[in-house]
C-alpha cells in the first residue's frame, strides 16, 4: 500500500477572523491513507459539472474510531462525511449522531448507491433492527481477520483454528492486533467451536451477543497463549513480518495484503489464512454526522465515491477491498494469470460469479464468509471488555519472561544486601577503631 500523506485540500485560513463559506466547503474525516489522492483532488471539479456550483475541501484524517467519535459526540465538530468502523457506526445510530443521506437530492440517472453490494447493504442492516441503515451510511471498504504468516516457519496445517495461539511451538513469535473487538470477536467462536459444531449457538448470536461468561472464556484462551505473545500492535505488526522478525501476526485481511507485497519486494514470503472456526468480516461506511453543515455536498460526495471507477482507483491505492460490485469492478479483480484457483464470489458479485480468478486475500471465497460474522458494539458490555482487555495485556508477561524478571530482582536484592552489610562493616571498624 503506498503511504498517503495527509493533507489539507483547501488553502489555510489567510486571518483567523475569515470565516468558512460553509455552503461551498466540505469537510471530510477519514482513517489516514485510505482514500487516492486524485479521486479526492478531482471531486470539486466533478460536483461542479453536476451542480453547476463550487465547493473546496478539507481532508482531515484520524487513527482511531473513537477519538473521531469523541470529537463529534463531545465536541460538536461539524465534518460534513466521516468514516467509521460497523461498530461506531452502529453506535452512533443508537446515540441519534447521524444524519439521513439525502440520495433523493441526487437525479436517478447519476445516483451510484445501488453500486454497493448487496451482500453488504445486508450485513449493514445488521447493525440496527429498527432503522433503515441504508438511509445514514453507505459501505466504502470491508475485509476480514486472520493470521498473516511466514511459511519458513509455520505450516499452514497448523493455522486451520485459533488455537494456534497456543501452540508451544509458537513462544514468543505471535503479534497480536491490541483491538478487543477483532481479537474478542474471533477467539470467542475458538472459544465456542464445541457449542457451533453442535448448532447450539449460532457465530453471529456470539459475535453481536456479549456476556460475562463469554468474556470469561475468551480471557482464558488469551491468558493462556500469553507465552507465545511477542507484543501487542495496532499497526506495526505487518512492517515486523515483512522484515521476517516475527512468525505470525493476527490481523486484517488488508494489512496482511500490504505485507504480503512490501515483504515480496525484499524476498520475503508471507501468506494469509481465516481459521476454520470462522472470523469477523468487517466494514468501514461512509456517514454525514448529526453537526454536518454542507449536507448537499457531503451526500453528493458520497454517491461519487459509489462511481465504479472510483472504487477501482481506492482499491488500488489503499490495497483494500471497495463494497462496490459492478461488473467493471468483477472485470477488474478477475484475473486468471495472477490467480489460478478460482473463487466463489457470488454472495458479492451474483450468480455469475461462482468461478473468479481474483486474490483469495482480498476477496475471501463463499466457504469462507459463511462462516464470518459481523463485528458489532459491545454496548454496556463495552466496559467489561476493556477490563478484560487490561488484564490480558497486563498479565502478558511469559514464564520464560517472568524466570528473567525474577532473577534479575533477586539479584538486585542481593546486591542491596552486600552493600548494606558491607557498609555497617566499615562503620563497626571505624567505631571499634574510634574506641581504640
Amino acid at each position: 500500500m503506498k503511504r498517503f500523506f495527509s493533507f489539507l485540500f483547501v488553502a489555510v485560513l489567510a486571518a483567523s477572523s475569515f470565516a468558512l463559506d460553509r455552503d461551498h466547503t466540505l469537510k471530510v474525516y477519514n482513517w489516514a491513507d485510505y482514500i487516492d489522492e486524485d479521486v479526492l483532488k478531482q471531486f470539486p471539479a466533478w460536483y461542479k459539472q453536476m451542480t453547476g456550483e463550487d465547493v473546496d475541501v478539507i481532508y482531515q484524517t484520524f487513527d482511531i474510531n473513537e477519538s473521531m467519535l469523541t470529537e463529534i459526540e463531545v465536541g460538536h465538530e461539524d465534518y460534513d462525511v466521516i468514516c467509521p468502523s460497523e461498530y461506531i457506526i452502529e453506535r452512533m445510530l443508537k446515540a441519534g449522531l447521524l444524519k439521513k443521506i439525502d440520495k433523493e437530492l441526487i437525479p436517478d440517472s447519476l445516483r451510484q448507491f445501488d453500486n454497493v453490494a448487496p451482500f453488504a447493504v445486508d450485513k449493514f442492516q445488521q447493525m440496527s433492527k429498527t432503522e433503515n441503515v441504508s438511509d445514514y451510511t453507505v459501505g466504502y471498504m470491508w475485509g476480514t481477520t486472520g493470521f498473516i504468516y511466514n511459511p519458513a516457519y509455520v505450516n499452514r496445517e497448523d493455522l486451520h483454528s485459533w488455537g494456534a495461539i497456543l501452540d508451544p511451538k509458537f513462544e514468543g513469535k505471535i503479534y497480536m492486533k491490541d483491538a478487543f473487538r477483532d481479537v474478542y470477536s474471533v477467539i470467542v467462536l475458538y472459544a465456542y467451536r464445541d457449542e457451533i459444531a453442535a448448532g447450539t449457538v449460532t457465530r453471529d448470536e456470539l459475535v453481536e451477543n456479549i456476556t460475562p461468561e463469554r468474556i470469561k472464556r475468551v480471557e482464558e484462551v488469551l491468558v493462556a497463549a500469553k507465552d507465545n505473545v511477542a507484543g501487542w500492535e495496532v499497526d506495526f505488526g505487518k512492517e515486523e513480518m515483512t522484515k521476517g522478525k516475527t512468525w505470525m501476526n493476527l490481523s486484517w485481511s488488508g494489512d496482511a495484503q500490504w505485507a504480503i507485497d512490501e515483504a515480496a519486494e525484499v524476498g520475503v514470503n508471507l501468506e494469509y489464512i481465516v481459521p476454520d472456526e470462522g472470523s469477523n468480516v468487517w466494514f468501514d461506511g461512509w456517514c454525514i454526522p448529526k453537526y454536518a453543515k454542507n449536507e448537499k455536498a457531503a451526500s453528493w460526495f458520497i454517491n461519487y465515491m459509489c462511481i465504479p471507477a472510483n472504487a477501482i482507483k481506492n482499491m488500488d491505492f489503499i490495497g483494500y477491498v471497495s463494497v462496490i460490485a459492478t461488473p467493471e469492478v468483477l472485470d477488474w479483480v478477475n484475473n486468471e494469470e495472477e490467480w489460478e484457483e478460482p473463487l466463489d464470489l457470488s454472495y458479492f458479485f451474483g450468480e455469475e460469479a461462482t468461478s473468479v480468478h481474483a486474490n483469495p486475500v482480498l476477496y475471501a471465497d463463499k466457504s469462507v464468509i459463511d462462516r464470518c460474522a459481523l463485528m458489532h458494539d459491545a454496548g454496556e458490555m463495552n466496559e467489561e471488555l476493556v477490563k478484560m482487555w487490561n488484564r490480558v495485556k497486563g498479565d502478558n508477561l511469559s514464564s520464560t519472561m517472568l524466570i528473567v524478571v525474577l532473577v534479575v530482582l533477586v539479584l538486585l536484592i542481593a546486591f542491596v544486601v552486600m552493600q548494606f552489610v558491607s557498609k555497617r562493616n566499615r562503620r563497626n571498624a571505624q567505631v571499634r577503631r574510634r574506641r581504640k
